[in-house]
């Protein structure tokens, strides 16, 4: 179970699937038919509320929520490395959340 408070970075593997990914895709793999390709995008997301229930309320850049569980396996905390590279990404998400707090 991942322990963290809000506001802390995490990073969501979200998986998905399309006919042309993204250059940030990563684990591709073709449909049967050739035509879409599965595959997983890590996303930067800040931990924005904790349930009773032990669910976290993640937002993204634009300001979307995801409710996810602690147990899920796709959920984790940044790397020191990946704290340090992909920093402004995170940042941009402080920015949302904070416009969103303030507007509240």
């Amino acid at each position: 179970m991942l322990k963290c408070p809000v506001g802390d970075w995490v990073i969501y593997r979200k998986q998905k699937r399309s006919s042309s990914p993204g250059p940030r895709a990563k684990s591709l793999h073709a449909a049967q038919s050739g035509e879409d390709y599965a595959y997983i995008v890590e996303k930067y997301w800040i931990v924005h509320e904790i349930g009773s229930d032990g669910t976290l309320t993640l937002i993204t850049r634009q300001g979307k929520q995801h409710i996810i569980s602690r147990n899920d396996p796709r959920l984790r905390k940044p790397r020191l490395i990946e704290r340090w590279f992909v920093a402004n990404r995170f940042r941009e998400v402080e920015k949302t959340r904070q416009t969103a707090s303030e507007e509240t």
